[in-house]
């Protein structure tokens, strides 16, 4: 599964909201209601671990499982990557970490964070009146202007980076010692676009987090909930790397207790909440993302022709978009690398030609197509020519680079007798 920003996979979750809206009139001149949005993202949690995807789960996740009764469930979702710091850089700008610039997670050292070129959502949204706030893990950057106080947020309450970075952990629990970053704009109110990041599984079966969403949510009518990645292959760009459980709920809009077979990522929340608000993405430079506005209100099945899954940090190159997935055949031009549970990893292999599985056959990917067969040169000519035409187009976009530069004075405080931690440690 892919991660957000620790050593296990990661999971992406976000609730999508529609109530009434609570705009500004000065910032809404023609009265017309837009929805708010709620996107929660969960790391560490597989396509397998919620609701009906694997029969025999247990786990006691009872609010996800009414939002799932209540809301259309997607059954081929995926994580930008499978690590933490790029999944969420791409759900925020509908770009691939060859686009935006972030490739790998950012240390709790780290100088930079989301290039300040690269645009988010919630810059967009805020810009048009929404008040905005973001809850819980960031990981794009936490010093000066790369902080979510910068980059769109009214409301930021959380932690600047994986707390597996920082803080020790107290023995039996997955939280920091040290008090999380909180900042708070001078437009504070009741925020209507929230960006609420859950660093944990466990957090889906804690009491706590399901009655504090669920009286949230009954008072904004309407949810979404996906992920940034999950599963048993972390850092890999296998179906464990990065499929995830995806549901999107909004009351007489979405069909009740529906799902969707649709190719789909979490590259399309970025446009799909622009176009349900009515706010256009600037126009300087491409995107990956496809508004899916009509697979979440219709019956629509039209996703993605292909997705490319970039390596996050397994084999290859950071960034490199080395897996293609063409409707149901999945090609593989490097493989190896991931970390087992006992610290061993596996050896790079290149493939030429690719490794081609067809996973209506073989969802495990355990077989790949004879490369002599018909199917396979089949597949082979369209994978080349979507990969080539995605590559060409990121060469000749406007694309962005991180600094990943780390040094110790760029490491924010953690001191648990403090209590607010404002993170302005680097000078």
């Amino acid at each position: 599964m892919a991660q957000l920003g620790f050593c296990t996979l990661l999971v992406f979750s976000g609730l999508l909201h529609h109530i009434k809206s609570h705009i500004k009139k000065e910032d809404n001149p023609e009265g017309k209601e837009r929805p708010n949005f709620i996107i929660i993202l969960a790391d560490d949690i597989g396509w397998g671990d919620l609701w009906l995807n694997r029969p025999d789960n247990s786990t006691p996740t009872p609010w996800l499982d009414s939002l799932m009764l209540k809301g259309k469930r997607f059954t081929d979702f995926h994580s930008p990557a499978s690590t933490c710091s790029p999944s969420r850089a791409s759900i925020l700008t509908g770009r691939h970490g060859l686009r935006n610039g972030v490739t790998h997670n950012f240390a709790v050292g780290s100088v930079g964070g989301l290039p300040l070129n690269e645009t988010t959502f919630a810059q967009l949204l805020h810009d048009e009146g929404y008040y905005t706030a973001m809850i819980g893990k960031w990981h794009l950057g936490h010093n000066g202007s790369y902080s979510p106080v910068h980059r769109g947020f009214d409301y930021y309450l959380g932690i600047p980076y994986s707390n597996d970075m920082g803080c020790t952990d107290k023995p039996g629990l997955d939280l920091p010692s040290c008090p999380p970053c909180v900042h708070r704009s001078m437009r504070d109110a009741t925020p209507k676009w929230d960006y609420l990041c859950l660093k944990m599984r466990r957090l889906l079966s804690n009491p706590w987090t399901h009655g504090a969403l669920k009286t949230d949510m009954q008072q904004r009518q309407s949810s979404r909930f996906s992920q940034p990645g999950g599963g048993s292959a972390k850092r890999t760009t296998w179906e464990g790397g990065h499929r995830v459980p995806t549901v999107v709920s909004w009351p007489k809009k979405i069909k009740h207790n529906s799902s969707s077979d649709a190719l789909l990522s979490g590259l399309d929340i970025f446009p799909t909440v622009l176009s349900l608000a009515g706010v256009k993405p600037p126009s300087d430079r491409r995107y990956d993302g496809i508004d899916i506005t009509d697979v979440l209100l219709n019956d629509s099945e039209t996703g993605h022709e292909s997705l490319m899954h970039p390596n996050s940090g397994a084999a290859g190159q950071y960034g490199d978009l080395q897996t293609v997935r063409l409707k149901h055949h999945k090609a593989f031009y490097i493989t190896g690398g991931s970390v087992a549970c006992d610290g061993e990893s596996g050896p790079q292999q290149h493939h030429d030609p690719p490794l081609i599985f067809d996973l209506s056959q073989d969802e495990a990917e355990e077989t790949p197509l004879d490369p002599e067969s018909k199917e396979f040169r089949s597949v082979l000519k369209q994978v080349e020519r979507e990969r080539e035409a995605l590559l060409w187009d990121i060469a000749t976009d406007r694309v962005s680079a991180a600094d990943y530069t780390v040094i110790p004075s760029a490491e924010p405080c953690c001191e648990p007798q403090n209590p607010v931690c404002r993170c302005h440690r680097l000078k």
